[in-house]
């Protein structure tokens, strides 16, 4: 059974409430059952302006948030990554797909930082993010999460989104160590912002748990809301449904939408055709480090290009 420290259970009682939620079922209590036919309108709008995005974006719906340009990347005489060019705009949900090599993680780790290209540029809105660090990079807005699950396991679910609340934080060190009372609202906010998220996600009820004793669908649900705490304009999503099955990747889709229905832009990676055809607005495809294709989902399925990048060419004289 998971324990919980009672600290970490105050905050997570005290912040629902700050929050306008109901309190918390007891954490030996048994879950509810989150339904996967839930929509934005069945969200309570208090909840639903509480986990918006809180900043200022240059470029309005429908007009190019992000723009990806000449994007190369070589690791020594290997080149991943191939005058790649695609932009996302915003409000979209846009799909990033290609076979297995073909250069999809490696452009998500180019635009955000993890990889430093070969040439080209990001841009996000209209802003080159050239030369950036990771950090910084989520700080102006491109959020992500991992293909490998990457949260603090010996912290509560509410203490790693509270972690990415810091990134929007003004606070200085001595203001924290001296509990100064801009410290002192900024943590409370964060709690706040924090049950939010949960909520939003559908694991409020796991708040007090340690990441590494939830299950691994809810972990995969807390690496969503701990980026949706850095209140990006772009977040971006690797391979969020690996390992779940057909009914979690069902409620996966109906998030994915809730959070484009809430304000946010979604870029996603993903290996599930089933999903990505599902939930996209836009899919651009990859094949051996160049795009192969960039069009709306029913184009892209009837594609002769992309069904031979997944399928295989038949061979000459073959039916």
């Amino acid at each position: 059974m998971s324990e919980t420290t009672p600290a970490s259970s105050d905050n997570a009682q005290i912040g629902r409430r700050s929050a306008g939620l109901p309190p918390a079922a007891p954490m030996n209590s048994a879950a509810p059952v989150n339904s996967a036919v839930s929509v934005l309108a069945d969200v309570d709008p208090h909840l639903a302006e509480a986990v918006a995005p809180d900043r200022e974006i240059a470029v309005e719906v429908g007009e190019n948030l992000v723009e990806v340009k000449n994007l190369t990347v070589k690791f020594g005489g290997l080149l991943a990554l191939d005058d790649v060019s695609f932009t996302i705009k915003r409000g979209e949900i846009l799909g990033l797909i290609g076979p297995n090599g073909a250069g999809k993680t490696t452009c998500f780790n180019a635009m955000t930082g993890v990889y430093k290209p070969t040439s080209g540029d990001v841009l996000l809105e209209g802003k080159s993010l050239k030369g950036q660090k990771q950090h910084n990079i989520t700080r102006l807005g491109l959020a992500r999460t991992f293909q490998n699950i990457r949260l603090f396991g010996e912290m509560t679910a509410l203490e790693n989104v509270v972690v990415g609340l810091d990134a929007r934080h003004k606070t200085s060190v001595i203001g924290a160590l001296l509990r100064l009372p801009r410290h002192q609202r900024e943590e409370k906010s964060a709690i706040e912002r924090g049950m939010a998220l949960l909520e939003f996600v559908g694991i409020a009820d796991k708040a007090g748990i340690l990441s590494r004793q939830l299950p691994y669908g809810d972990q995969r649900r807390l690496e969503i809301a701990r980026a949706l705490a850095t209140d990006p304009k772009v977040l971006c999503l690797d391979e969020p449904a690996a390992g779940f099955n057909p009914a979690e990747k069902e409620e996966l889709m109906v998030l994915i939408r809730k959070i484009r229905a809430d304000g946010y832009t979604v870029l996603l990676i993903e290996h599930d055709m089933k999903l990505v055809m599902g939930v996209t607005d836009r899919i651009v495809v990859l094949e051996f480090g160049r795009k192969l294709a960039d069009a709306a989902p029913v184009d892209v399925r009837n594609d002769p290009r992309v069904i031979a990048a997944y399928l295989g060419e038949p061979e000459d004289g073959t039916a």
